[in-house]
């Protein structure tokens, strides 16, 4: 017995949600429609793949089976699943599959999961590990929390979207995960920069100390996606400067409501916190290395 066909339509298309429709619909799923905020972007998308440019997200959830939310904070969150506005996604939410990827904190996620449960539909949080290349590649790390049976539904569509598909847990228990993912990339961030700055002020040659760092207990995945693009000032955004700062926000208060101090998160947070008050908010994260390098303070990335 073949399984039913999903009708896929998709909340926000950034860098991130735009890359994922298209690898969906290269793959043959049956896409239906997009929105987001900036309607030039939606319709400049939905022209693209031959879909519905949607007005508001309940005309996505009326043409959808499957509806898939790429947003980018907890308060964008809430204003797509509002329960007092009929142009949200509660306005047909009965029988609908939502998967949300936004990287938020879990009680936002264990919050909308209880409220389209009530309204009978199912709700799965899947949260992302990668970049736009892996969305655009189907090459995402995906951990994904909420009940067993929207994870059973939601699987083969992810599948094709990431290389790993995990179940965490009940709501709220990948979103955990993701902040201490995000949290601890960020700090290995902003160490990379400092160890690229002050080898520049000392002098030594950034390529051959990054082949070192490579070779020792300095590598990272993060020296491999951001060491070059320190080096050489090239901070075209892949995760922006706003978004780790949020990310390492919800980690940190994770740990505020537990007792315990993180201090190599916070001094981290307090560097990208930097960026955004000096506009660099959405360069990429490896922008963090113009707080290092002694020769670019005040400067301006040649790229971005």
């Amino acid at each position: 017995m073949t399984e039913p066909t999903e009708y896929i339509g998709f909340v926000g298309i950034g860098r991130m949600g735009a890359n994922m429709a298209r690898c969906l619909h290269e793959r043959g799923f049956h896409l239906t429609s997009v929105y987001d905020l900036h309607s030039a972007a939606a319709v400049d998308l939905a022209n693209e793949l031959r879909v519905y440019p949607a007005q508001t997200p309940a005309e996505v959830a009326d043409r959808s089976s499957v509806i898939i939310t790429v947003v980018s904070d907890d308060t964008a969150m809430h204003a797509i699943f509002s329960a007092t506005d009929q142009t949200s996604l509660f306005g047909n939410a009965r029988g609908r599959l939502f998967v949300n990827c936004a990287t938020l904190s879990p009680r936002t996620h264990q919050d909308i999961d209880g409220l389209v449960t009530e309204r009978g539909g199912l709700c799965l949080e899947a949260c992302m590990a990668g970049s736009i290349t892996q969305a655009r590649k189907g090459t995402l790390y995906l951990m994904c929390g909420g009940k067993r049976e929207a994870f059973a539904r939601a699987e083969s569509i992810l599948g094709k979207l990431a290389t790993t598909v995990r179940y965490i847990g009940p709501a709220g228990e990948a979103a955990k995960i993701k902040a201490l993912v995000n949290m601890v990339m960020n700090s290995n961030t902003a160490a990379l920069a400092e160890g690229l700055g002050l080898g520049a002020a000392l002098g030594i040659d950034l390529t051959l100390l990054r082949d070192v760092f490579s070779q020792t207990g300095a590598a990272s995945r993060v020296l491999e996606t951001d060491g070059e693009d320190m080096q050489q000032r090239a901070h075209d955004c892949y995760f922006s400067a706003a978004h780790a700062a949020k990310d390492s926000a919800i980690a940190l208060n994770l740990a505020k409501n537990l007792g315990l101090s993180l201090p190599v998160a916070e001094a981290t947070l307090a560097q990208y916190q930097r960026l955004i008050v000096q506009g660099k908010g959405e360069l990429d994260k490896s922008a963090v290395a113009e707080l290092t390098f002694v020769d670019r303070l005040g400067s301006s990335p040649t790229h971005g």
